[in-house]
């Protein structure tokens, strides 16, 4: 979840577990993004960016990658696997942003276009997901349960803990999970017994998981504001990782759609430590 996005670091990027193209079959971008679309059901979602096909490409799609950001490195990366088609969570034109081609998005069209690869973002869609949402996959990784969701468009999931548990605990369980180690603030005595969550840039969601009850909430990236908050409302916050915390739902996404169409799957790491 996010607000806007603007990422334009070069990073190296590392690869994901592959799905075989022995007998990858070839669909259409029309084809693909009906699937999409059944799967997601992204239009009823109010969004920041338009969710779906963003760039439509040229070729015939039997080779997929999937990755976060479409930034210039991981639309390299894609080419370089010869990629016919691009999923990503985090795609282009933003509202508020820039609209001219210039500078690095120039760059990345451009590569884009030259390869006539399709590019597929999906967003809030793919954050509330009930199985393959960066929500829900987050949870079968950390290992909690969906109780319940709140919050705007119900973009906050929940989790009753049978046993309360630890500030300290909870720290050390994402750190292993997610390969960091995250920033919390706040109560940090206060035994947690509601945790709540939202991927990605959901820290001004805070106020909402409070009120539906949570003694914590996980999300992706912190604000100055965000330890005031959750110290004066005496709960805990953890800053998880934007990226950390949203690798899992567009590769399960990507790994599902290859399965079912019989398309190439491959998903790419294009890290990042926000």
């Amino acid at each position: 979840m996010t607000q806007r996005r603007g990422k334009g670091d070069r990073k190296e990027s590392g690869t994901g577990r592959a799905t075989s193209a022995s007998a990858a079959a070839a669909v259409t971008a029309a084809e693909l993004s009906a699937c999409f679309e059944e799967i997601l059901g992204a239009s009823r979602f109010a969004d920041y960016c338009p969710n779906g096909l963003q760039v439509e490409g040229e070729r015939p799609i039997r080779r997929l990658v999937s990755g976060v950001t479409a930034s210039l490195a991981l639309v390299r990366a894609a080419i370089d696997e010869d990629a016919d088609a691009l999923l990503v969570h985090h795609g282009w034109f933003w509202r508020g942003e820039d609209p001219r081609v210039i500078g690095s998005r120039r760059e990345r069209l451009g590569a884009v276009l030259r390869h006539g690869m399709h590019l597929f973002a999906y967003h809030l869609p793919l954050d509330v997901h009930p199985q393959l949402g960066n929500n829900a996959q987050l949870a079968a990784r950390m290992g909690w349960r969906v109780d319940g969701h709140a919050g705007e468009q119900d973009l906050i999931a929940w989790h009753d803990l049978g046993r309360p548990a630890s500030a300290a605990g909870i720290g050390r369980s994402l750190a292993r999970r997610l390969g960091r180690r995250p920033l919390v603030v706040g109560a940090l005595e206060r035994p947690v017994r509601r945790l709540a969550w939202c991927t990605g840039a959901a820290q001004d969601m805070l106020q909402q998981a409070i009120d539906a009850g949570a003694d914590a909430f996980v999300s992706g990236e912190i604000a100055e504001r965000t330890t005031h908050l959750a110290r004066e409302a005496g709960v805990v916050y953890f800053a998880a990782g934007h990226h950390a915390t949203e690798r899992y739902g567009v590769q399960a996404l990507g790994e599902h759609v290859g399965r079912r169409l019989r398309l190439a799957h491959r998903f790419i790491d294009d890290d990042n430590p926000v």
